[in-house]
């Protein structure tokens, strides 16, 4: 077995990232970037990088983490993000579920097929908010290279090919009041972000959330970790494959509205987070569950 060298390890991690910002101009001078900080792996990995980036280039940086309210599980992410954030001497901000909504995950997740539906529509509804009353330029979110194949993998089974729009290591400007995405980890394996998080004894959040195996998402990723044992390079020729599509021009700029009950950017004229709250309260009134496919 060769014996892993720490200090190499690392530095081809950074550089790695460092190349992919400075290919796609992820970050500008005097931008204030918002780190999306659960405390887990690639979350903690993407505020350390980009920590790291800052001897480069003069930005700001600021983290935001939020608390979905799950009992038993959340409350070890917390504390990740609030000691790395201490650790690197980053500004975090901290939201709720409970407190911007009104109810935590657990209280409403059984209304719907997958806890992912609802918990993915209110975290990131919380992000961008939060995002823009900061200011921020961008956020930067922990999305490592399986992550996006996977999601690329699930629009390609669905059908939606307006989500290919999504992909990439940075999503344009759309809407004023929609704050772009970055992702720093894009072409970074998620095996070597756990192997960074080893090596170097960096407290992250291990535990897998109790509610993601119910997800497609959970089934798409067992059914690549299988295939990349089985056949070594399936990831990659994945990932190869989605770039090829990434070349091609794309002609669809989703256009968006501003929500008719909260004022956030929605391509309808109701945005899904509200929409979802008006049928969380149809059911606590009606006590009448409510199913949304995954």
């Amino acid at each position: 077995m060769v014996k892993l060298d720490k200090d190499e390890f690392n530095e081809m991690i950074f550089t790695r990232i460092n190349n992919l910002i400075d290919d796609y101009e992820l970050i500008k001078e005097g931008e204030l970037i918002a780190v999306a900080l659960s405390g887990g792996k690639d979350s903690v990995l993407t505020l350390h990088a980009l920590k790291n980036y800052q001897q480069f280039l003069d930005f700001d940086l600021v983290a935001i983490s939020v608390d979905e309210g799950i009992e038993g599980y959340r409350q070890h992410g917390i504390d990740s993000a609030v000691q790395n954030a201490r650790d690197l001497n980053v500004k975090l901000v901290q939201k709720s579920f409970k407190e911007e909504e009104g109810f935590a995950l657990d209280d409403i997740y059984s209304d719907f097929k997958s806890a992912c539906i609802p918990c993915g529509v209110f975290r990131r509804n919380i992000l961008n908010k939060t995002a823009y009353e900061l200011d921020a330029a961008k956020i930067a979110t922990g999305h490592n290279l399986d992550d996006e194949i996977q999601s690329f993998l699930m629009s390609f089974a669905r059908g939606d090919t307006i989500k290919f729009s999504k992909f990439g290591p940075e999503l344009d400007v759309i809407h004023p009041k929609l704050v772009p995405r970055i992702k720093p980890l894009w072409n970074t394996p998620e095996k070597e972000v756990g192997m960074w998080a080893v090596i170097n004894n960096i407290d992250i959040h291990l535990d897998e959330c109790p509610y993601s195996h119910l997800s497609l998402r959970a089934k798409i990723k067992e059914f690549l970790n299988v295939s990349e044992d089985n056949y070594p390079g399936v990831k990659n020729n994945v990932m190869e494959s989605f770039k090829q599509i990434l070349m091609f021009e794309n002609d669809v700029t989703p256009s968006l509205n501003e929500c008719e009950v909260c004022g956030e950017p929605t391509s309808s004229d109701i945005c899904k987070a509200c929409e979802l709250k008006d049928l969380i309260s149809q059911n606590c009134e009606s006590h009448v569950g409510y199913k949304q496919d995954d």
